[in-house]
């Protein structure tokens, strides 16, 4: 491809997405569209509910990748992680000469322009901690704008403009594009950066874990003078990383000397109430709807992030309190005959265990069925395979599906779905392995009772099960 062409002109009306149905993409899509671009845009297979969202905002939206698509000669073509070089658009695009970026490029172009912003990293919790950012922000009326992976409840998006000063932006480390194989992260240039955690995740893109810390390291390399980092100091692979580095970094968790540190948790249900500490000393007591210590750790570094940018306590607080999570994060999808169907996005082991953890207290007097799919290109591989069993400890009765796509990886390094049952078994726990989603269905029809939470966990849509089950049991 042209090099030179990959980057954005400074003139542009108008703008073409390739791979437009990603969650991201719709939402830098919409978003262009609301900053006054003229805005189209192709995926493969194109399907409600993202298909009719961005023909309700006015975008013109193409069934099909094709060389046609481009035939206008849009000024810019922002090309998804999901498509290859080859793609008949990609070669349309060199071959017409247009100008062409990544995702990332244009946020950071179009949405972050000339605001300050606060980036969140990490394996786990992004997604809950950059929202629950843009709550903060939005509570002290800084009218923050937003990109992130997530439907936010309380704004029925996963993006926004805003015009104050911020942006709150979930920073992913998964590589940008065919072009450039370097984690979106990199494109930013955090006034706060936060690091959650790191693990090893992504075996499709990353060997082991000194790759991905090679990767956050990077990130944390590029950081400048003036930024603020905070990181969770509860992880060594962290603690390492964040050594010597030549601007202020603020630590939290539950350590004693934790700059900021999670103290005195009680659950009162709906809510989780705790104090926070700092430098020791009591700084204030927080509720909030979200489930698990996790969960607090990731609200604790937005406390960090929020008076480092000079909120006060009391905003905070309400932020917290009105905070309405995250679609897939513990959602609470349906009620019926006394047993709740949760959904939460967990695939990764650590997140498995924390997210049954969590939900176990707030469900005290039934059983928790924990019903997993393996479908990430991690989770499908046998790399956890003997992490997962003791993931599922807490849980009173297991279903585990075989991976719906398990042709994609080498026969050698699939993940198997029979040998985690088994391997439960032996530890004495309720398990069964399941051919697809309908036997869950028809097992779960059977089994479950009144006052049971069957919490579902996957990455992708699971054949809409949580649907469907509310409606067969």
């Amino acid at each position: 491809m042209n090099l030179e062409k990959n980057r954005i002109p400074d003139h542009v009306q108008t703008i073409h997405l390739v791979a437009v149905c990603g969650t991201a993409m719709g939402a830098l899509a919409c978003m262009l569209k609301e900053l006054g671009y003229e805005v189209t845009g192709s995926d493969q297979r194109m399907y409600p509910p993202m298909s009719d969202f961005l023909v309700e905002k006015g975008i013109r939206t193409f069934d099909g990748f094709s060389a046609d698509n481009l035939s206008y000669g849009p000024d810019l073509v922002v090309i998804g992680n999901a498509i290859s070089k080859d793609n008949p658009e990609s070669v349309k695009t060199r071959e017409m000469g247009l100008w062409y970026c990544s995702m990332p490029q244009a946020v950071n172009r179009f949405a972050v322009a000339c605001r300050k912003p606060i980036v969140v990293t990490g394996t786990h919790g992004k997604t809950t901690t950059s929202s629950l950012m843009a709550m903060v922000l939005h509570e002290a009326g800084l009218d923050p704008g937003f990109m992130i992976g997530g439907i936010l409840k309380n704004f029925h998006s996963n993006y926004r403009i805003g015009t104050g000063p911020y942006i709150s932006i979930e920073g992913d480390e998964y590589d940008t594009a065919f072009f450039d194989k370097g984690p979106k992260f990199l494109h930013y240039d955090p006034y706060i950066a936060i690091l959650t955690s790191v693990e090893f995740d992504h075996a499709d893109i990353f060997t082991d874990l000194s790759h991905v810390c090679r990767v956050f390291d990077a990130f944390l390399s590029k950081l400048s003078p003036e930024s603020t980092l905070i990181a969770y100091d509860g992880d060594k692979v962290i603690e390492e990383l964040i050594q010597n580095r030549n601007y202020k970094v603020f630590t939290y968790g539950k350590k004693k000397h934790s700059g900021w540190r999670l103290n005195n948790i009680s659950i009162d249900p709906p809510y989780s109430v705790f104090e926070v500490m700092k430098s020791g000393i009591h700084y204030n007591t927080f509720q909030t709807r979200l489930m698990g210590e996790h969960n607090l750790l990731n609200a604790l570094a937005v406390i960090a992030a929020a008076d480092r940018l000079g909120i006060d306590p009391s905003t905070i607080q309400r932020a917290l309190e009105n905070f309405e999570s995250v679609k897939r994060r513990q959602e609470i999808r349906g009620i019926k005959n006394g047993i709740t169907i949760l959904d939460d996005f967990a695939h990764h082991p650590t997140a498995v265990r924390e997210t049954i953890k969590a939900v176990k207290p707030f469900y005290p007097k039934g059983r928790l069925i924990a019903v997993f799919e393996p479908r990430t290109n991690t989770s499908m591989r046998n790399i956890f395979q003997d992490v997962y069993p003791a993931c599922f400890d807490l849980a009173d009765l297991i279903c585990i599906r075989k991976p719906p796509l398990l042709e994609k990886i080498p026969e050698g390094e699939r993940f198997s779905s029979i040998k985690l049952v088994q391997d439960m078994k032996e530890r004495k726990k309720d398990a069964y392995y399941f051919e697809d989603t309908e036997e869950i269905i028809r097992f779960l029809k059977k089994s479950a009772c009144s006052g049971d939470v069957v919490l579902v966990m996957s990455n992708g849509g699971f054949d809409n099960i949580h649907q469907r089950l509310i409606e067969e049991l």
